[in-house]
């Protein structure tokens, strides 16, 4: 069912009306952050710039450090991919954070088939597919902290795609830290 309100910002960069969804999660396939009340066509970096989870980062409330995709931008506090890998070191780092950030495409894999809703098109307003998310993240969570592991065999690794949806807008700060982290473990 198509949005009757602002109908075109529902229409997605393939084609076809959507929610952007965006989520964090942890080693155990629990998500711990989602953001899916935002329109198909809203790009990641704008969803992650007013999102509460970047405002506590941006305040030093987390320790450690989130991986994205080229959709986001490199910050202090968020590592993505090299657009352009200049050394091996950068190849390297390149590889590695996509072998780590398959856990992401993974757990909505697990996510999906835990909900076949998920899979297809929600007949409903935007409102009612954002409550129908949040809710199936929750019951996903439970799931998971009581045993109700889903098998994630059959997921396989998405091939990295640098030029998907790039920002260039990352800072100096994030950069550095990318660079450091590339040179002394990946160098």
């Amino acid at each position: 069912m198509a949005p009757t309100e602002n109908e075109p910002d529902f229409v997605n960069r393939k084609g076809f009306h959507s929610l952007n969804v965006q989520m964090v999660c942890d080693a155990n396939f629990q998500f711990t952050s989602v953001c899916a009340s935002w329109p198909g066509s809203v790009h990641d970096s704008r969803i992650w710039r007013e999102s509460f989870l970047c405002r506590q980062f941006e305040r030093g409330e987390h320790n450690g450090i989130l991986l994205g995709d080229s959709g986001y931008p490199c910050r202090r506090y968020l590592m993505t991919p090299y657009l352009n890998p200049q050394t091996n070191a950068h190849q390297r780092f390149n590889a590695s954070l996509c072998r780590t950030r398959v856990l992401i495409e993974q757990s909505f894999g697990i996510l999906k088939r835990r909900f076949s809703c998920l899979q297809g098109t929600l007949r409903t307003v935007p409102e009612q597919a954002v409550a129908y998310v949040v809710a199936c993240v929750i019951l996903h969570n439970l799931g998971i902290r009581t045993g109700d592991v889903m098998d994630r065999l059959d997921q396989q690794e998405d091939a990295f795609d640098p030029t998907a949806h790039q920002v260039v807008c990352n800072s100096p700060e994030g950069s550095h830290l990318r660079d450091y982290i590339a040179q002394t473990y990946f160098g």
